[in-house]
């Protein structure tokens, strides 16, 4: 069967989109690597410094706090992309695959709904904190909030995105990735 224009263009489309979500991924991914290095590096030295020669890094545990919080948010960002996060099914499975849409579609407008109230909040307590310092490091407070921030904007594109694009478009959950693989 010869491909049509609208199909090599929907190709096309979904190929630039896949390869955008795998560099995204990857930058993700990378900063939580770094970051967690960072963490490791920072607490192990601190530890090393206290009890062998009874000194250490002030600012370690500071930081080491700061870089947890960023990874915790990035990862969920990470989670979301990838379909990873829980998910009960037990009552959707039993239903048609009308209704499944129908009511995953719902599950997607209430999780964006939770994702702009994470980012209003975020945001109001960024401004909040953005001139308080921290004691050791003079980082401002507000970083802390926008890990927050950061992740809320980003989970709430890949929503909209979710909400609105073409099935076809779409990144599949992994188990779904794994059952088309074995089925061909």
């Amino acid at each position: 069967m010869p491909h049509t224009a609208t199909q090599s263009r929907k190709g096309s489309i979904r190929a630039a989109l896949g390869c955008l979500s795998c560099q995204t991924e990857r930058a993700l991914n990378l900063l939580m690597v770094l970051a967690l290095v960072a963490m490791i590096t920072l607490v192990f030295t601190n530890v090393v410094l206290r009890y062998g020669f009874n000194s250490g890094i002030s600012v370690s545990v500071e930081l080491s706090r700061f870089l947890f919080v960023w990874v915790t948010f990035i990862g969920t960002v990470v989670g979301l992309m990838r379909h990873e996060h829980l998910s009960v099914t037990t009552f959707s499975d039993r239903l048609p695959a009308s209704l499944q849409a129908l009511l995953g579609r719902l599950v997607t407008l209430v999780m964006l709904g939770c994702c702009l109230m994470l980012v209003k909040g975020s945001y109001a307590q960024t401004l909040l904190n953005w001139s308080n310092l921290s004691p050791i490091s003079g980082v401002p407070v507000g970083v802390f909030y926008l890990a927050g921030l950061i992740a809320g904007v980003l989970m709430s594109i890949l929503l909209v995105f979710r909400l609105l694009a073409p099935r076809h478009l779409q990144r599949q959950p992994r188990s779904q990735d794994r059952a088309q693989e074995v089925s061909s």
